[in-house]
């Protein structure tokens, strides 16, 4: 393991999230059900020679009435707010063919959001927390954005922005009211943060207006962040595609932490606007280099993104992606180039008081 001058791995990530130097970058891998069913030696042994600092806690979700079927396997399954989802190939998530809500007027009140999963067993999440040296990153499954095309269908919706019919507020309000219950009680356990996502960028843009996303969904996120914070936690945000145009309105609600597809955008441009502003949680271009490049090409983007995000001073996560078509041999270059990273940067340990070393509370002045 690459030496981390004494330091835990849920201290490595606390000082990356807060602007300090570290030994060398912290980490995480992503799994998709399809990898590990592909290649389970070469995932075991980069699990084995690159360990995440960062993990999710143990968590047993009670059972929701109506949920079928197998969410990775070929063929359909209906997920806990009654989504029919289909696959044509085992290990993805697959799309909603059939939405529930056809008419505001006469399907709204079928949506049931599964307010059983507020009630998680927090003894058991708490348990597997307890004695941990990894930062514990709590995966809560709000998605404000996807599961309104999950419900309405993705074409419905994107018109319902533009028309904006009153069953288009009641349903985002009637699903922003479940995300926040489930916030509220989940952040009252022991984990150090907590992981949300809505996928916002097509290739080259934002799907929707910048002006139409800061009206009707940036005040639910801020919501997020605010009692996030105000559990004493971190804030940790995925979305992919070309979001450029919502960074500043993520570092102003106070979001610590962006995992976005950084290739779909310049990123030397986004070094100078936002580096030192928010952490970087990854990523490495999955669309292109780590499923059709090579080694060396994957080591050249790791290389990008260090001279556009990373000083030493923290600031960035390794995060990597072993999903759909990924060579195993580009996720094993990933870690090993950050960790080379880490050298040339000087390998900074623990010097002096800084910003993290103060009682400085998730969100707080960077």
């Amino acid at each position: 393991m690459h030496d981390t001058a004494g330091l835990t791995p849920r201290e490595l990530v606390r000082r990356a999230l807060r602007f300090d130097p570290t030994p060398r970058v912290p980490r995480q891998l992503w799994v998709l059900p399809w990898a590990a069913q592909r290649h389970p030696q070469e995932l075991a042994a980069i699990q084995r020679d690159f360990p995440d600092d960062i993990r999710a806690p143990e968590v047993i979700l009670p059972p929701v009435q109506g949920v079928k079927g197998d969410p990775w396997a070929v063929g359909a399954n209906i997920d806990e707010w009654g989504c029919e989802f289909v696959r044509i190939q085992p290990g993805v998530l697959g799309e909603v063919k059939n939405p529930m809500v056809r008419s505001y007027e006469s399907d709204l009140d079928k949506v049931r959001p599964p307010y059983e999963w507020v009630d998680l067993d927090t003894d058991v999440l708490n348990r597997s927390c307890a004695g941990s040296e990894y930062f514990m990153l709590l995966p809560v499954p709000l998605r404000p954005f996807e599961r309104m095309q999950f419900l309405r269908g993705t074409q419905n919706l994107c018109r319902d922005l533009l028309d904006q019919p009153a069953g288009l507020f009641e349903l985002r309000d009637r699903i922003h009211e479940w995300d926040l219950a489930v916030i509220d009680r989940w952040s009252r356990t022991d984990v150090d943060g907590i992981q949300w996502g809505d996928d916002w960028g097509a290739q080259q843009s934002l799907l929707i207006r910048p002006a139409l996303w800061r009206e009707l969904f940036k005040p639910l996120y801020a919501e997020y962040v605010k009692r996030i914070h105000a559990a004493g936690k971190f804030a940790f945000m995925h979305t992919d595609g070309y979001v450029f145009d919502i960074y500043e309105d993520l570092i102003e609600i106070g979001v610590d932490a962006i995992n976005s597809q950084l290739f779909c955008m310049n990123i030397e441009e986004i070094g100078r606007r936002f580096r030192g502003r928010i952490t970087f949680w990854g990523e490495i271009d999955q669309q292109h280099t780590l499923s059709f490049g090579s080694s060396e090409e994957t080591r050249d983007a790791v290389r990008r993104v260090a001279r556009a995000l990373y000083d030493g001073s923290g600031g960035v996560i390794a995060q990597c992606w072993f999903g759909l078509n990924v060579r195993s041999e580009n996720v094993r270059a990933v870690f090993d180039e950050w960790n080379r990273v880490s050298d040339a940067a000087g390998g900074p340990g623990p010097r002096g008081p800084s910003a993290g070393d103060r009682e400085t509370a998730p969100g707080g002045s960077k």
